[in-house]
């Protein structure tokens, strides 16, 4: 099986293969997001699938864990989705989990019939980026969703017993929106009360344009908006993850036990005079 570049899956699908069931992104409007943007979107021959699969079982017909690229591999129909969850059960003996990436309006095409369906057939995870609650925002970097549709979206997955994984950028908003963007994203994902939560610091690509007058917050202020985020959530059984190499404080908890010891190590962190109140600090632009 080949792959075509460029090709992503979330940091805790590192064990599991990979296929490539379309290449690129349906949407790949987002200006904060360059993943995509040099790949036209194409959804694979429903047969060329099929025969990966058939080949890579060949060779471990073992393999339990399995993610499905690229980046928004639901919007794919249902039939095809169906066929595609058919043989990989079939051929993979041992198949426990099937994880994708997803966007609200993918999840939303689908009925709670269907999305039943897929958790029965080993869906495990989705893996939806919320970016920011705040609509202003989402309107300007063209997501092209509004938080009330993404909180709708997470909703019907998991009442359907689908794992959902949702992501937030802290300094998305930029300087000028950070406060409220951490208000009204904390307010989202209260609303979501997903089973994991990943907050990555955004960092802007060299040359990228956000949006217009769009103004980098500093390490010290991206601090105090994870601070303020964290300090107005208010969740139940939720694994958080804030340890990405983007952020300039590494945290990882679960709530509601540890919110008071996460917002102990951010004040402390913040009072300590190591953070860049100036600038940004150092950016991982390897990332």
């Amino acid at each position: 099986m080949k792959y075509r570049e460029p090709l992503y899956r979330p940091p805790s699908e590192a064990d599991s293969l990979i296929f490539q069931v379309a290449y690129g992104c349906p949407h790949n409007t987002c200006s904060f997001c360059p993943m995509y943007k040099g790949t036209k979107y194409y959804e694979r021959p429903l047969k060329d699938i099929l025969k990966d699969i058939k080949e890579m079982a060949s060779g471990d017909p073992y393999i339990s864990r399995i993610f499905l690229g690229d980046g928004d591999a639901l919007f794919l129909s249902f039939p095809k989705l169906e066929a595609i969850f058919d043989s990989l059960n079939k051929n993979f003996t041992k198949l426990a989990r099937i994880s994708i990436y997803a966007n609200a309006s993918s999840i939303l095409s689908k009925t709670e019939k269907q999305l039943k369906w897929l958790k029965d057939n080993k869906l495990f995870t989705l893996y939806m980026g919320l970016e920011s609650g705040d609509d202003t925002i989402l309107e300007k970097v063209k997501k092209n969703e509004n938080s009330s549709d993404m909180v709708r979206a997470v909703e019907l997955a998991q009442n359907c017993g689908v794992r959902m994984s949702v992501m937030v950028l802290i300094g998305l908003g930029g300087s000028r929106y950070s406060y409220q963007h951490s208000l009204k994203t904390a307010e989202a994902v209260n609303k979501m009360n997903p089973r994991f939560l990943a907050a990555l610091r955004f960092i802007n690509p060299p040359d990228n344009k956000v949006y217009d007058n769009y103004n980098p917050v500093s390490e010290y202020d991206a601090v105090v908006e994870l601070r303020n985020f964290i300090e107005n959530l208010n969740l139940k059984n939720t694994v958080f993850r804030a340890n990405h190499a983007s952020n300039p404080v590494p945290i990882a908890a679960r709530f509601p036990k540890d919110k008071r010891r996460l917002l102990n190590e951010l004040e402390f962190m913040l009072k300590n005079n190591n953070l860049n109140k100036e600038n940004t600090g150092y950016i991982p632009y390897w990332l």
